[in-house]
């Protein structure tokens, strides 16, 4: 794995980064939106809590096997934070990872989603040479299922009654990807 010290990612139109003091606010405001956290394990955070997380996040490196590496999502156009998305490399085996993604209400169904897991695979995938990568979602989450089965990961599980999840058991699904089938498909789409 690469252990080149993390800058920065680019896309299109946004731009993935290290978490800054600035984007305490946003952050607040679509990590509090109950219909941001309903497919989510939290329900909000407190402006502490925030602070917290965003100082916690500032300095961390990708790759810490075990620990959540969260990325902040900012819209190039306005430099404003519109999300967060994570990886976190499996403790046991350090050629996989786990990601995930949260977009705020106001820029949901606009291509972001899809375009900052992309680059999230991307990155994975060539910078740290990982093997395979999974998510996980809500059964329920149906946008979340479309993202990523429109990218190609393969669902590998259905999990009936698996979780607690705010009062109440939960179902899931588990999508995964392996290196050589992202960037087979990542080929396809440059060609065409």
């Amino acid at each position: 794995m690469s252990k080149a010290i993390f800058s920065h990612l680019e896309s299109p139109r946004i731009v993935l980064r290290h978490f800054r003091d600035a984007d305490l606010p946003s952050f607040l405001a679509y990590r509090n939106d109950p219909e941001i956290a309903r497919y989510q394990s939290w329900e909000s955070l407190n402006e502490q809590e925030a602070h917290t997380f965003v100082q916690e996040q500032k300095t961390l490196q990708p790759g810490v096997p075990g620990a959540w590496f969260q990325l902040a999502i900012e819209l190039k156009e306005t430099g404003r934070l519109v999300g967060d998305c994570g990886l976190k490399v499996h403790q046991q085996d350090t050629q996989q990872a786990e990601i995930g993604f949260t977009l705020s209400r106001d820029y949901q169904s606009k291509g972001l989603a899809s375009e900052t897991v992309s680059c999230l695979l991307d990155y994975a995938f060539i910078q740290l040479a990982l093997h395979r990568i999974i998510a996980v979602t809500d059964c329920q989450n149906a946008p979340c299922v479309a993202l990523l089965e429109r990218l190609g990961l393969r669902r590998e599980g259905h999990f009936l009654q698996n979780v607690w999840f705010k009062g109440m058991w939960g179902d899931e699904y588990l999508y995964a990807i392996l290196k050589d089938e992202w960037l087979q498909k990542r080929d396809e789409h440059s060609h065409k």
